[in-house]
């Protein structure tokens, strides 16, 4: 017999059309006990590395054996495949596209499978809309109990995003990007604490950050350490550096954006 289970999605398919809500049908046509949670359908539209991180910042926080489903889709209809994913905890059903490149990144565990069990589809398939013909259905067996190994043989070459490496320049220096601007403007870095250990301290030492032709010497606890005016540093909720201006875009102030160099000397 079935049980509860929790499924969600996270797609670039925004709220203006009836794609979410029909996916959520689906799900609960094929289990109707299954409880249905929406991270995100706000990623940016075609954005692979949008829906990455959007996914890789929340899965976790989830109950173990959640199901995960990522739809952020630009090769749909095209030779791209779906697969499944299992981690030690969880359960995702993306396309094979990169989509879950920062969630392998986390996990000892990451079991990747080619579904080719088409009778878990609905039929006919689509060639515009897999969200609803081909990942949602998937999801809802995978709700109701069916093992991952039943819709399809283990892979290994699946695809993998290209993500950007923090570089180090000298023993005291190092150079990154940011990867993300949030909704308030803030932009998220791929520094960690790995890269920069003394920054993810409560007390860090002495710094300075180049962005857009500023220096940053201040890295706050909160948002609302910081002054009028003032760019400034931050360690985030996502784990990573990240620059913001108090109430303030600081991607607008600095006309920065996703790929902005950004450099770190430690010491000032």
């Amino acid at each position: 017999m079935s049980d509860t289970r929790i499924v969600t999605f996270t797609t670039d398919f925004g709220l203006n059309d009836p794609f979410v809500g029909i996916m959520h049908g689906v799900v609960l046509n094929i289990h109707p006990e299954t409880s249905i949670v929406d991270i995100s359908h706000a990623v940016a539209s075609y954005d692979v590395f949008d829906g990455a991180w959007t996914i890789a910042q929340a899965y976790r926080f989830f109950p173990p054996r959640t199901v995960h489903v990522v739809v952020v889709d630009p090769g749909v209809g095209g030779t791209r495949r779906p697969i499944i994913v299992e981690t030690d905890d969880y359960v995702f059903v993306a396309p094979d596209n990169g989509v879950l490149s920062l969630v392998e990144m986390r996990e000892p565990k990451f079991t990747v499978r080619h579904v080719t069990a088409e009778r878990y589809f609905l039929q006919p398939v689509s060639q515009t809309f897999h969200g609803r013909d081909v990942f949602s259905p998937v999801a809802g067996w995978l709700s109701k109990g069916v093992a991952p190994a039943e819709f399809g043989p283990e892979i290994s070459d699946y695809a993998r995003l290209a993500l950007p490496a923090v570089e180090r320049i000298g023993e005291n220096s190092l150079r990154g990007v940011v990867l993300k601007v949030d909704k308030f403007g803030n932009l998220i870095t791929n520094i960690g604490e790995q890269e920069a250990p003394p920054l993810f301290t409560t007390a860090p030492p002495a710094v300075s950050i180049l962005m857009a032709g500023q220096t940053i010497t201040r890295v706050c606890h909160s948002y609302a350490e910081g002054g009028e005016d003032e760019f400034f540093a931050i360690v985030g909720s996502s784990g990573y550096l990240e620059i913001a201006a108090r109430q303030a875009s600081a991607a607008e102030k600095l006309a920065a954006g996703v790929g902005t160099p950004v450099g770190v000397v430690l010491g000032g």
